[in-house]
């Protein structure tokens, strides 16, 4: 519910607080004094398009913040957790309005996308004027309004979730479906490229081994010749090899050793020196032994990697993904094989998603139309007391294609008057007659709302007398099941109010300013007998008032 109003610098407001209440709430002025600066104040918090006109004169910016307690309201409370702007069952929507037009919006403090804020507000109050915010404008909120009545919500998400099932297992089917009428075309070129790959057979790693392989083969007598020469510079040679001179030197030192110790770690490092020439030689021996001239070897190993880096080509990848590549082709080549059976399985998934839907819908249609039977005759009740006896108003269903929301379109017809065929009710109802066909239909589902604030503009036009009572006791039984705003023009309808704020204009030489207060007992009294009429209020007119608010307050 609304906890909070607070308006700066808006339009004839300069600074306003409101802390609304549980039940009816009703607003009076006299006409101009700016009752309808409140409902376009709200309606900025819940994301009405807004433009520079909303700032005060001489002021910056207009701001308006509204306070939500939503403890009791699950689908808001979802709606924040989800966007993890929850914050402990509270939420506020803020608004500023600069004055070069620019506007922006905040959720429990973060900045907030619009279209967001609209949806949220959608789940926080719902105001009923002559505005934007005119649900009933919309068939999609007829079949909500059918839906709650028929309490029915949650098998209608049971059915917007059976329907995302099918529609996936169904893509899921028909990807499978194409798939296969390229099978056969498929499967040839699987088979030829496979043959290719089955008959060069090439192993993990063996591409490097074959690359290092040739390359040795290659440059066999250039390593040979290489080897064989550092072989006799080292050891094998006949003018003096390393080995011969390090032996020499080594022999030299041993004696020295004797006449200086000192000399002692030189002389076993050159000894050091002359192992290791001769362990290097050692090397050498051995891997000339197993180097040997195979022209037949390396045209063998270069045919090899011609037919790899051939093939590479042809597939357009790198030579050394051929291996995962034969992989990836031989499991396809798999999967195609056993593609029939995995058709089947895959019409046999969508067969029975369809048919869950199906089912659920079926009775979703069966709940709504049961409903729509009863909700009509309710709402005509209701619209005949409210003075609009020749009015009628049906809840049509008609079929329609297998959807998310079921299988028909939900649409409230409606003829205000003896003769008219029944027709769209967005587009013939007046606003005072959607705002009372509405009334009704909100204090019918009141058992069902899923919205805890409502907010009424205008409902008493065109009523008096008998009917203006008869809205106002509506609009307070309304209020016994959810936070009710109502603006009125009329004493009957203000009489019911839980609670009774009253708007007047203060003007002065150059400024005009926008003000409200609750009114205590008293006050109300003087309000109610204003409205009452006469260009000088009597006692005779406060006693009529006095009346009237003991018997709303008894009832």
């Amino acid at each position: 519910m609304l906890t909070h109003l607070s308006v700066r610098h808006f339009a004839t407001v300069d600074q306003l607080e409101l802390e609304p209440e549980n039940g009816l709430t009703v607003i009076s002025g006299e006409t101009g004094a700016g009752k309808s600066v409140i409902i376009d104040a709200l309606g900025l918090t819940l994301g009405d398009r807004a433009d520079a006109s909303v700032v005060r004169h001489g002021h910056d910016r207009a701001e308006v913040l509204a306070t939500f307690d939503v403890s009791d309201n699950p689908a808001a409370r979802q709606w924040l957790a989800e966007r993890e702007l929850d914050d402990d069952n509270q939420c506020l929507l803020r608004r500023t309005v600069r004055a070069d037009g620019r506007s922006r919006a905040y959720v429990n403090g973060t900045p907030t996308p619009l279209t967001e804020v609209r949806d949220l507000g959608e789940r926080l109050i719902s105001i009923h004027s002559q505005h934007e915010h005119q649900a009933l404008m919309k068939k999609e909120a007829h079949r909500h309004l059918l839906d709650n009545f028929a309490e029915a919500r949650e098998l209608a998400l049971t059915v917007r979730d059976h329907w995302r099932q099918w529609q996936k297992a169904r893509r899921a089917h028909d990807d499978a479906l194409n798939q296969a009428r390229e099978q056969n075309e498929r499967e040839e070129l699987l088979r030829f490229q496979l043959e290719e790959l089955d008959a060069l057979a090439l192993q993990e790693g063996e591409l490097e081994q074959l690359e290092q392989e040739q390359q040795r083969l290659g440059n066999a007598e250039s390593l040979i010749r290489t080897c064989q020469q550092s072989l006799n510079a080292l050891y094998e040679g006949e003018d003096g090899t390393c080995n011969d001179h390090l032996s020499q030197v080594s022999h030299w030192l041993d004696d020295a050793r004797n006449q200086d110790e000192s000399l002692s770690t030189i002389a076993d490092t050159v000894e050091s020196a002359r192992l290791q020439v001769e362990a290097a030689a050692d090397d050498l021996r051995h891997y000339l032994e197993r180097l040997d001239l195979d022209p037949e070897r390396l045209a063998q190993v270069e045919e090899r990697l011609s037919q790899s880096y051939t093939l590479a080509r042809k597939h357009r990848i790198r030579p050394e993904e051929l291996v995962e590549h034969h992989r990836t082709l031989t499991a396809e080549a798999d999967t195609l094989s056993n593609l029939d059976a995995h058709l089947q399985d895959l019409a046999e998934q969508e067969s029975a998603a369809e048919q869950q839907y199906l089912e659920s819908a079926r009775q979703l249609s069966k709940a709504r139309r049961s409903a729509a039977q009863s909700l009509t005759q309710q709402v005509q009740k209701q619209l005949t007391a409210l003075g609009m006896k020749a009015a009628r108003l049906e809840a049509q269903l008609e079929e329609c294609t297998p959807g998310a929301d079921g299988m028909e379109d939900v649409e409230f017809l409606f003829s205000a008057n003896p003769g008219q065929p029944l027709k769209a009710l967005g587009k013939v109802a007046s606003g005072g007659e959607l705002s009372r066909v509405s009334l009704a239909i909100q204090v019918i589902c009141a058992r069902n709302l899923t919205v805890p604030s409502l907010v009424f503009d205008e409902v008493d036009v065109g009523v008096g007398g008998g009917v203006a009572e008869i809205v106002g006791r509506l609009l307070r039984e309304l209020g016994g099941h959810a936070q009710v705003l109502c603006i009125t023009h009329q004493p009957q309808v203000a009489s019911q109010g839980h609670q009774h704020w009253q708007v007047h204009k203060i003007q002065g030489d150059d400024t005009t300013h926008t003000r409200i207060q609750g009114l205590d007992e008293s006050a109300r009294v003087e309000e109610l007998a204003r409205m009452l009429g006469g260009v000088e209020i009597t006692e005779s007119t406060r006693n009529h008032a006095r009346e009237m608010l003991s018997k709303a307050q008894a009832a």
